[in-house]
């Protein structure tokens, strides 16, 4: 499960001042939370029963709804000519190329080692906003990529000694190319000046017939039952669709958005509790001991308020 964007990464200056209400913003934030905790169990079980580009149409399509049925109640369809192209590129990069790997990721880990890997996605975020944004690489936040990068490396460990087989190579290297390729889409995003929820549309419009020639290159289109609808509308409400939007109301509706984003950190570890009781994953306590270290870095490299 992606960690989602924070108050700084994409911001649109030219939207609209919105009421304060701290109430409001701390039950959508919190709602935000509750629902991306499920999506790593969500991932597992969708993923057992669906091929990943499978999931990913499905997930994609109900998510294309979503945005398409937000647009239509706000008039959030147009975007500024300049971002037009950038939306094309945004739509290749997510969802299309990132939930592949994403996905794949997880079709080859244990849902409990792949969520934390792609976790440490705000950390490459800080190292690609280097030179990209051309910012400088402060101290406080190169030591929080060490001790978040440590807790990886006892992820791992922990991991690899838990089973005789030790962790899948390939998928360790999915889990973390994730993140540099949200990281990526993140920061492009900087540069987009129309409303978040117009350039998710249209991302998403681009991607939803790349999603399609894949599946019916491979392993052809998804069967069409209960079951599958379900863990479709899982993954394109929860994960990408409708908790975007509720973590953008929240986000607009705060004084404090920093601290609002602090919320976030929650999300780990009530997955983890999800994974082992609907999974029935075993957590070790190299696991937790990892995950804490990996959200206790993140939490050091931000900029205090």
């Amino acid at each position: 499960m992606p960690a989602k964007p924070s108050s700084s990464v994409h911001s649109h200056p030219q939207e609209f001042k919105h009421p304060v209400n701290e109430k409001q913003a701390l039950g959508f934030a919190l709602a935000a939370v509750l629902l991306w905790s499920t999506v790593a169990t969500g991932f597992k079980l969708g993923l057992a029963e669906l091929s990943v580009a499978q999931l990913l149409l499905l997930g994609t399509t109900v998510s294309w709804l979503v945005f398409f049925g937000f647009a239509v109640c706000t008039g959030q369809f147009k975007v500024a000519s300049r971002d037009r192209w950038l939306c094309v590129g945004l739509g290749v990069i997510n969802p299309f190329a990132y939930y592949l790997v994403l996905f794949a990721a997880y079709d080859r880990l244990p849902a409990h080692i792949a969520q934390p890997l792609n976790y440490t996605w705000a950390i490459t975020l800080a190292l690609l906003a280097v030179p990209i944004l051309k910012q400088p690489l402060q101290l406080r936040t190169l030591i929080g990529i060490i001790i978040s990068y440590s807790g990886v490396a006892v992820l791992l460990v922990s991991s690899a000694n838990e089973t005789s087989a030790g962790w899948d190579t390939t998928g360790v290297v999915l889990a973390l190319l994730s993140t540099i390729m949200w990281a990526g889409y993140w920061l492009l995003n900087t540069r987009a000046q129309s409303a978040p929820a117009a350039m998710m549309f249209w991302s998403f419009t681009t991607a939803l017939p790349l999603i399609t020639v894949v599946c019916l290159a491979g392993p052809g289109l998804p069967p069409l039952t209960t079951s599958t609808i379900g863990f479709g509308a899982w993954v394109g409400c929860i994960e990408m669709g409708v908790t975007f939007l509720l973590w953008q109301q929240a986000l607009r509706k705060t004084a404090h958005a920093a601290r609002t984003g602090q919320l976030i950190f929650l999300s780990p570890f009530l997955s983890l509790v999800l994974i082992h009781l609907i999974l029935e994953e075993h957590i070790g306590t190299g696991v937790i001991v990892g995950l804490a270290i990996i959200v206790v870095g993140l939490r050091f490299a931000r900029t205090p308020d």
